[in-house]
């Protein structure tokens, strides 16, 4: 019986107890707020309501099986799982999100687009008319800048448009909740000229559109069609530009509570064992993005590019504040001609990801996930850019990167590692997509010394993985074969010693 106990694994380490301190100041886990909420009618149906809405969320996709999984431990009072949320294995989340895809229905607007611009290769003789920036609004922000419309853009002259407000990205849920952040101090009084600039650099992105007439962004004499262009000018013009490759951990809450920061990861099962225990390695998934930083005479803005959980591969205003405990580092910084070939990959990067949105408009979510997650555009261009590419998870499928006109792109994306059948991430990719170097400055209570065990093991090559599941079924198969045996040999014995 002992025996037959081992083998099912019913002898086990003491349960692990996640710790709830130290926390970073002004900040309760999720469990705390839900501790104090969870009985109060509607609040647990509202938040959950709240939790696919705009933000930097790394591949937090709530799919309907995570959404019923939070509830289950919501109202099972499971406060311990809650706060590892849902630490799962890429293996069991990837079907969740194909479940997902096949029910969310098609949006009307979107399969107009398809029908209106299919896709159709340069060259082959189209004559379908210009797809209008309103109809493809879901997949980009262009601001007042339309497709069809020629015209020079000047950045001589101040921003005309509007500073920040929290309109639209900051809502009250009751009960002292909040969703949404405030205003980063030091950006959002850029918000205007940053803003416009995001506009612009999508707009030149989409020059190489088909049917596209392109726009032309001028300053002190200098003019650009493209993205890399444009930096150019900013730089022969005497601004300085830094483009970053920059990681954070991800927020997918992006909750408040009583003027308090809601601390909300999204834990993902990395098959490695911690050390000394049976548990596996949970680590929070990142988000990434690219950051440009520019400062000059004329303009002073910071913008970012990622392929975001709201469809949109593009460039964007980085103006509130982040939660203390996404922390933040730059895995890389590319200034001069490096600085140049970022950003003439991310414009390569943004009109790939338009033709597979006006070619393929009935993936839900804009494709988000079978095209990738914010980590991985930014891990094929730090491939190319460096040799190595240090992000965790990615979920692009590279069979759907097939359009000939972006064949640079396509290669790129189906080089870097891919975690969408759930296989054993390297370590360099788990400690790469941290958005620090040192492991003490991790506020999120318990992972730091987990991380410390870690690191230690790889360094020394004792490092193990935890087992899958074919490999416990089939351990437990052979286990249980074998005690069959020996109980058979036991019979045996005794009838011929009768």
């Amino acid at each position: 019986m002992s025996i037959l106990l081992a083998l099912f694994g019913c002898r086990s380490d003491a349960p692990y107890v996640v710790p709830e301190e130290p926390m970073p100041a002004n900040t309760v886990m999720l469990s705390q707020m839900m501790r104090e909420l969870s009985a109060t009618p509607g609040f647990t149906d509202a938040m959950l309501a709240q939790l696919d809405k705009n933000g930097k969320k790394g591949p937090a996709l709530m799919t309907p099986a995570l959404v019923k999984r939070l509830r289950e431990l919501i109202l099972g009072k499971d406060w311990q799982g809650l706060d590892r949320f849902p630490g799962w294995t890429m293996q069991a989340i990837n079907p969740t999100v194909r479940v997902a895809s096949r029910v969310v229905a098609k949006d009307q607007s979107v399969t107009d687009v398809a029908a209106l611009h299919p896709g159709t290769p340069v060259g082959s003789g189209s004559t379908k008319s210009a797809v209008t920036a309103s109809q493809i609004k879901d997949y980009v922000d262009l601001g007042e800048y339309g497709l069809d419309k020629a015209e020079k853009v000047s950045l001589d002259a101040p921003s005309k448009l509007p500073g920040f407000t929290t309109d639209g990205l900051v809502s009250e849920l009751g009960d002292g909740v909040v969703r949404g952040d405030g205003a980063n101090s030091t950006l959002a009084p850029m918000h205007a000229e940053s803003q416009r600039l995001a506009n612009l650099l999508n707009r030149l992105s989409l020059n190489g559109l088909d049917n596209s007439v392109p726009v032309t962004v001028t300053i002190e004499g200098q003019s650009a069609k493209t993205p890399q262009e444009l930096v150019k000018a900013l730089m022969t013009t005497g601004h300085t530009v830094v483009v970053a490759d920059a990681r954070y951990f991800a927020n997918f809450g992006h909750f408040h509570y009583k003027g308090q920061d809601v601390m909300m990861p999204f834990w993902v099962d990395s098959q490695i064992r911690v050390p000394g225990t049976r548990r596996p390695l949970l680590v929070p998934v990142s988000h990434a993005e690219y950051e440009w930083e520019v400062r000059g005479p004329k303009v002073n803005a910071n913008v970012s590019w990622y392929f975001g959980i709201d469809g949109k591969a593009e460039f964007r205003t980085m103006d509130t504040q982040d939660q203390t405990w996404v922390l933040g580092r730059h895995a890389h910084e590319y200034r001069d001609a490096d600085a140049v070939e970022v950003t003439r990959l991310v414009g390569k990067m943004a009109i790939a990801y338009m033709h597979q949105h006006l070619a393929r408009p009935e993936l839900p979510f804009g494709g988000y996930y079978p095209l990738g997650v914010c980590q991985d555009g930014v891990a094929a261009i730090e491939r190319k850019m460096t040799g190595n590419d240090t992000l965790f998870p990615n979920t692009a499928d590279g069979a759907l990167f097939d359009n000939p006109r972006d064949a640079e792109i396509n290669e790129l994306i189906k080089a870097i590692p891919k975690d969408r059948e759930g296989g054993a991430p390297e370590p360099a990719r788990i400690f790469g997509s941290l958005p620090v170097t040192d492991f003490d400055s991790i506020t999120i209570p318990g992972f730091a010394a987990d991380l410390k065990l870690v690191h230690a093991a790889w360094q020394d090559g004792s490092l193990e993985r935890t087992p899958s599941w074919i490999r416990k079924v089939t351990l437990r198969v052979v286990g249980v074969a074998a005690l069959g045996i020996l109980a058979g040999i036991v019979v045996w014995r005794r009838r011929r010693n009768r």
